[in-house]
């Protein structure tokens, strides 16, 4: 992941329900995060990170620019159970309130890795809608190969303190119900598949 010369706050929304395949989605997250914390002090960029399982979301990493928090925080994450996505945009929205009240001009990358499916819980979409419509001007994120849905750019041109939006798609095998799309249309959002996540990163304004 590469960020630029503004302040960013990159927040990762995380399925960890499942065994196996959630193990390696974490694998691929914690790399992510961990790489973007390395440059985050000097870039004045904050990552946080929630996961979701069994009844509930939990803030696993709340936005800091610490290395070393996030090491510490991300060494042993537990996985397994059902699949709360509601909740974890439920939560998602509430971190992303709190920030926008702690620094009103801060970009925001929400980023959500799951397949889609939620198997408890309320319906994700209207909540991706309502978090859609209540996250203010929106802005831009470059996403570098693999993107589907606008180009490559997450979000429209927007002022600051904007939110821009990716769901990274972690649906395998034969049969592929494409739930990930419809909750990207919900957060107007792109698509990208688990292996294109490191080339993530917002764009900022010249």
């Amino acid at each position: 992941m590469r960020v630029g010369r503004e302040g960013n706050l990159v927040l990762f929304v995380v399925d960890a329900s499942g065994s196996m395949a959630a193990r390696a989605r974490m694998s691929i997250v914690t790399t992510a995060v961990l790489a973007l914390l390395v440059d985050a002090y000097q870039r004045r960029d904050r990552i946080g990170m929630i996961t979701f399982r069994g009844s509930g979301a939990d803030v696993v990493l709340p936005p800091t620019s610490s290395v070393e928090a996030g090491a510490a925080r991300l060494r042993a994450l537990p996985t397994g159970g059902r699949t709360p996505l509601a909740a974890g945009l439920t939560r998602a929205a509430q971190v992303l309130r709190a920030e926008r009240r702690r620094d009103p001009a801060r970009r925001a990358l929400l980023v959500v890795v799951t397949d889609g499916r939620a198997t408890a819980g309320d319906d994700p979409l209207p909540v991706a809608a309502a978090l859609r419509r209540t996250a203010g001007p929106t802005t831009h994120a470059h996403t570098g190969s693999g993107a589907r849905g606008h180009g490559g750019t997450a979000g429209a041109a927007g002022g600051r303190g904007g939110l821009a939006s990716i769901v990274v798609d972690c649906e395998s095998g034969p049969l592929r119900l494409g739930l990930a799309g419809r909750l990207a249309a919900a957060l107007g959002a792109l698509t990208l598949p688990l292996d294109a996540l490191p080339g993530v990163h917002p764009r900022r304004s010249s």
